[in-house]
This record gives structure tokens, C-alpha cells and sequence, in this order.
């Protein structure tokens, strides 16, 4: 069914959204924000939220760990079906875009809007889901909300988890008033959509509406520790020398080199990056004894995962061989690739249609909240286009239009399958 958006009603929700936490910034091209879990600006942004959702007639609820869900059960409804859900998060990495996040927020609440407006009678009650902590900015590595929510990580464990001054999750959620008692249970819903910001050029390139994403990336992080011999930087002979930096130089080749390879041979959505780097004792006329390097690997197949992982642990070793340094290799984050429910993804492209809207099939690069719930229930990931591919940044952009189609489309999506 075409369900006609309010587009002006949603750019105002993001534009009041983006101000909490605004950066200031001379730069007309720069709308960045910085909202933490835990601070003011995410408080005012939850409480805004609520506000929203009450004026919009849906009941809300706050689970333990702040989650946030707004539900519309209308007459039509029975209130005992599992509702369909739709959702993402409003905290944000430093310094990033206004989209991220809350485009997949208010979008499906503009849904909701746009199928009472529209007198929708859906079988099932509809629920818009704000996850907290999707970013990992403050605590835990991210998709925090939804690992909780899904059974992933324990309450407890979460609550636990300390930002850099050492407040916990639980004292910051008591101090901003969002540790509920409310119990949010994913696994109960009928099924779920995720409508988030591309953060690539695929849409903008194709000229599509929306993405009906495929397959969520799988992501694993690694951590490997090069231990050389620390030594004054002119009295030390080359040859006489252990430079841990000079063989983490190699491993960080290594790893491209990898990457490279699978995406020739195997997979070409495979990438892998060695993001960040430890040097110690880090000082001009040191030779550098240690290093710590983070290895992010990341693809749709988990075969080619497994190649570059593996490569990095070959070049480790010959490092020991060849330059004399001992090393360590951990692997403290995984998550396999994640398919998308083929009966949601169908009835998105159902609803494009019906909306005069193109929308594509295309993989996710990115981790999002979605890949936790389709652990319990169906799951799909859509997108809306960005701007040259921009995300994590203050010039993230997608036009006010485009927010307005692809929630559309999600719109005519969670129509179809509400009525179900």
C-alpha cells in the first residue's frame, strides 16, 4: 500500500533531534552532534523521544538497560499478537552526523503517524524501538541495547560497564533517569525493520530510492602484540636491532596484501584494516620495543574472513622468524555475517513499488542493531542514500527527500506486515 509521509513532520523530529549535543561549526557543510549514552544531550534526546511518542498515542516502555519502545495498538489490532517493530538508537560516536541513528528512529515513528493519518487497520500493534548504546562510544564495543535485549550480554554484565572516568552504565542511566523496569523482549516480536543511512555510495550511484539489504557483515576484531627491544636510537647499531615498529610496518602489509587477495580471488566485499597502533615507548630516539596493532576484518562470507585472519596469523610468525620479535595474537571480537529475513525483504520491495520508489538489494559493511534481533525473530535492514558516502562526520548528509522516501518505504513495509 502507498502510504504518503509527512516529510516536513519528520525533518522537524530530526532537526529538533540534532540539536542535542550540536557541534558548533562556522561550516554551513558541518551539522555534526555529539550525544554519549549517559550525558545531558542524551537525556534531552530520550526525553524528547517519549514526548513524541506519547503525542503520537503509543504506549512507552524502559527496559533495564535504557532501551526505549513506543507502542500503537490500534482498535484494529489484537493486543496480544506479536507486534511488528521497528527501531535503531539516538546516541552517536564524537563529533558525528545527525542521521545515524535517528533517521531509523523517527522514521518508523512517522510511520506509525503516516498509517493512523492514512485510518491503517493493522492486525498486530507496531512498536518503534530506541536501543541504547548502539555506537560503543562510552561503554561496551556497541550494539549494546540490542546484545541485552536479544540475550547476548547479561543485564548485569552492562550495567557494569565503566566509561573512561569509571561511572557505570547503571549510575549513568539512574543519574539521567532512563534504568527502567520495563521488560523489552525481541524475541517476541513478530518481526523487525531497521531503517538506517547507507554510509557508502551505492544508492547515490544507482540513483535508488532505498536499499533492501541481503547480508549484514560479519566483523571480527583482533589485537596483536609485537614485542621487540627498546634501545637508543643512534648508539644502536641497524643490524644489531629488534624495531617492533619496523615488523608491525610489515604486518600492516601483510593484512592489506590479504585483504586484497580475498577480495581478487574469493569475496569483493571483503575488506580488512589495521586501524590503530601502540607504539611504546613512543619517543623520536627511541627504537621502538612494543607494539599494539588493532586488525578490523570484516566481509558477508565468513570463509574469506577467516583467510585474512589467518594470513595475519602467518605474518606473525614469519615476523619471529625473520626479525626476531615475539608476538601475541587475540581475537576478543566476533560476530559472524547475518542474512536478511527474505519474507521482510519482499514485502519492502512490495511496498517501493507501491510508493513509485526503486529501492535495490545490496550488503551492509557496517554492524547494526538488526543483525542482533534477527538472532530471535525476523529481521530486516533497509537504507536510505548518503551523500557521498559520508557518515561518522559532521558532513554526513542525505537529503531531507530521501529521509522522506525511504520512510516511505519502510512505511508501506511494516504496513503489509502488520497486517499479516
Amino acid at each position: 500500500m502507498d502510504l504518503p509521509v509527512d516529510a516536513d513532520r519528520l525533518r522537524e523530529d530530526m532537526g529538533a533531534n540534532a540539536a542535542f549535543g550540536r557541534i558548533a561549526d562556522d561550516d554551513p557543510e558541518k551539522r555534526g552532534r555529539t550525544n554519549l549514552t549517559g550525558t545531558e544531550a542524551n537525556r534531552a534526546a530520550r526525553d524528547r523521544l517519549v514526548e513524541r511518542f506519547e503525542d503520537a498515542g503509543l504506549a512507552v516502555a524502559v527496559d533495564a538497560v535504557g532501551n526505549l519502545v513506543g507502542t500503537w495498538t490500534p482498535d484494529s489490532a489484537d493486543p496480544d499478537a506479536a507486534p511488528v517493530a521497528s527501531g535503531s538508537h539516538l546516541d552517536s560516536v564524537p563529533e558525528g552526523g545527525i542521521f545515524d541513528g535517528p533517521l531509523g528512529v523517527y522514521a518508523p515513528l512517522e510511520a506509525v503517524r503516516a498509517m493512523r493519518d492514512a485510518e491503517v487497520e493493522p492486525a498486530r500493534p507496531v512498536a518503534v524501538v530506541s536501543f541504547t548504546e548502539e555506537e560503543g562510544a562510552t561503554f561496551g564495543d556497541g550494539l549494546l541495547g540490542s546484545s541485552v535485549a536479544t540475550g547476548v550480554t547479561s543485564v548485569d554484565e552492562a550495567l557494569a560497564l565503566e566509561d573512561d572516568a569509571g561511572e557505570t552504565l547503571g549510575e549513568a542511566l539512574d543519574r539521567i533517569g532512563y534504568r527502567g523496569d520495563d521488560a523489552i523482549d525481541p524475541a517476541s516480536w513478530a518481526a523487525f525493520y531497521e531503517l538506517h543511512v547507507e554510509q557508502d555510495t551505492v544508492l547515490e550511484e544507482a540513483g535508488a530510492d532505498a536499499g533492501v539489504v541481503t547480508t549484514i557483515t560479519g566483523i571480527t576484531h583482533c589485537e596483536a602484540t609485537i614485542e621487540g627491544e627498546a634501545n637508543h636510537a643512534g648508539a644502536t647499531a641497524m643490524g644489531d636491532r629488534t624495531d617492533a615498529l619496523a615488523a608491525a610496518s610489515e604486518f600492516v602489509l601483510d593484512v592489506e596484501a590479504a585483504a586484497n587477495e580475498v577480495v581478487a580471488t574469493e569475496s569483493e566485499s571483503a575488506v580488512g584494516t589495521v586501524g590503530s597502533l601502540s607504539v611504546s615507548p613512543n619517543a623520536t630516539n627511541v627504537v621502538p620495543g612494543r607494539v599494539e596493532a588493532g586488525v578490523d576484518v570484516r566481509d558477508v562470507n565468513t570463509e574469506s574472513m577467516e583467510a585474512i585472519v589467518s594470513a595475519a596469523r602467518d605474518s606473525l610468525a614469519r615476523l619471529e622468524r625473520e626479525r626476531g620479535v615475539e608476538t601475541a595474537f587475540e581475537r576478543p571480537f566476533d560476530v559472524a555475517p547475518t542474512p536478511m529475513s527474505d519474507r521482510l525483504r519482499d514485502a519492502a520491495h512490495v511496498a517501493a513499488e507501491a510508493a513509485g520508489r526503486t529501492a535495490i538489494d545490496l550488503h551492509s559493511g557496517a554492524a547494526h542493531d538488526a543483525m542482533r534481533v534477527a538472532r530471535v525473530t525476523d529481521a530486516s535492514l533497509l537504507f536510505a542514500p548518503s551523500r557521498d558516502g559520508i557518515s561518522h562526520n559532521p558532513r554526513e548528509w542525505t537529503d531531507w527527500a530521501d529521509c522522506a522516501a525511504a520512510t516511505e518505504v519502510l512505511a508501506g513495509a511494516l504496513a503489509r506486515v502488520a497486517s499479516e
